[in-house]
């Protein structure tokens, strides 16, 4: 059976995940790791996209030098941000991150042209000032959409440094408030209405779909040929597809992010689902993921850093299990957007002036299982429907002290893993691509 290659990159790492077929079980192998990171440039955080596109080449030779040729290769990576092109091609730089400041008060000034409940009937993503709508109005009023040419969101414009091909993908599209909800392109009555240049835009490709093959360059460097194909681009779109979801099961992908939700065949765009912030974003075959973003390891992982990586994840949670402190603040709160010190913009969410470590990590884990119990409650009122047991994915799910906090501030059975559901979902849809040929 053939070799599939799922790039799979995250807010702070990226990995190269092999997949074969073997006695009818997927099997995975991490070949490549790299760190990825934000940094300052022109005052904005930004993405190093040379880097990036340095370490996706880099592990895709890997591959040449282990003697396992992948027939295609498929790239996953977070939503919302963008790489702006001019007519030569040439990268408009900075790549700047949601994470960045720039769209404070952006929503506001767009409502004035297009209300939020147009929008959201519309669209059905949720409100967030870092949603793309809201970064491409600042380049709108900036001036720097004047030279752009062409716009690809991440993991498009990563398939595009391999292939010399730009195509758009209907999961990381759906990610940007511009597609709309029921014909699945995009909205052009809203990109009009906003001053954003129609023409930037492409076609709206689905998963499992041929982008190109590498270009001479990346063939002559890697050594081999491979076709690059869509997989949900979105990761959470990927990770859901690896989901084990029975009956009126929830999933909850667990990462930098903790996206909660169920999968639909059908948009939900009413009122309630509006008041409660709740997102339709693409999902394999059409689908519908509702759901809502809770800001997750994020808090662990930058607590993690201000203490100089000096304890493990395990030795972190550990030390939660030890404390008795459990008073709870809102996860989502602007402070833990991206604090200089994580330890300290949580101090101050709690109305403390100063905590212990450990009781610090316990909040956060109370703090997040109580948020994913609210969210469940709000899916069954929105829905209408009961939710009878919960799915927890990705990197998150190793997590089991918050696997356990989960199943006791929900009341409902908890699944953990796949670990690596992601990557599972990018490879699904590769050889979904390679048996449909």
């Amino acid at each position: 059976m053939a070799y599939c290659l799922a790039i799979d990159i995250g807010a702070s790492s990226g990995r190269h995940i092999l997949g074969e077929y073997v006695d009818g079980k997927l099997k995975i192998e991490e070949i490549y790791r790299f760190d990825n990171g934000l940094k300052k440039v022109d005052g904005y955080l930004s993405w190093d996209i040379e880097y990036l596109s340095k370490n996706i080449i880099e592990g895709i030779k890997k591959c040449a030098e282990i003697g396992k040729i992948p027939s295609t290769v498929a790239i996953d990576t977070w939503g919302v941000d963008y790489v702006l092109l001019d007519k030569n091609n040439k990268e408009i730089l900075p790549a700047v991150s949601y994470r960045d400041s720039r769209t404070d008060g952006i929503p506001e000034e767009v409502d004035k042209i297009i209300s939020q409940n147009d929008l959201y009937a519309k669209t059905g993503i949720q409100r967030a000032n870092y949603n793309t709508i809201y970064q491409l109005y600042t380049d709108v009023k900036s001036g720097r959409l004047e030279n752009a040419e062409h716009l690809l969101m991440m993991p498009e414009y990563l398939s595009y440094i391999l292939t010399g091909v730009m195509k758009s993908e209907y999961t990381i599209a759906s990610t940007t408030s511009l597609l709309n909800a029921y014909n699945k392109n995009w909205d052009m009555d809203i990109i009009k209405r906003l001053g954003i240049k129609p023409t930037i835009f492409n076609e709206i490709q689905m998963p499992s779909t041929k982008v190109g093959n590498f270009t001479q360059q990346v063939i002559d460097y890697v050594g081999f040929d491979a076709e690059v194909v869509f997989a949900p681009s979105h990761d959470t779109a990927s990770a859901v597809a690896a989901c084990t979801l029975t009956g009126h099961g929830m999933y909850i992908s667990s990462g930098t992010w903790s996206l909660i939700g169920a999968q639909n065949n059908y948009p939900v765009l009413t009122e309630a689902a509006l008041n409660a912030n709740f997102t339709n974003e693409g999902g394999v075959k059409g689908t519908y993921r509702f759901l809502k973003n809770i800001m997750g390891m994020w808090l662990i992982q930058s607590i993690r850093n201000n203490l100089g990586r000096k304890y493990s994840f395990q030795e972190m949670m550990d030390m939660s299990r030890e404390s008795t402190y459990t008073k709870t603040f809102n996860p989502n709160d602007p402070r833990l957007v991206a604090p200089e010190n994580m330890i300290e913009a949580i101090t101050e969410c709690l109305g403390e002036k100063e905590l212990p470590i450990a009781d610090i990590i316990n909040s956060v884990y109370h703090s997040l299982a109580k948020s994913y119990a609210e969210v469940v409650k709000e899916i069954e009122e929105v829905t209408g429907e009961e939710v009878d047991c919960i799915n927890i994915v990705g990197g998150g799910s190793q997590a089991t002290y918050l696997n356990e906090l989960t199943e006791k501030y929900t009341h409902k059975p908890v699944t953990a893993g796949p670990v690596e559901a992601t990557a599972i979902g990018n490879l699904k849809a590769q050889f979904d691509y390679l048996l449909q040929k």
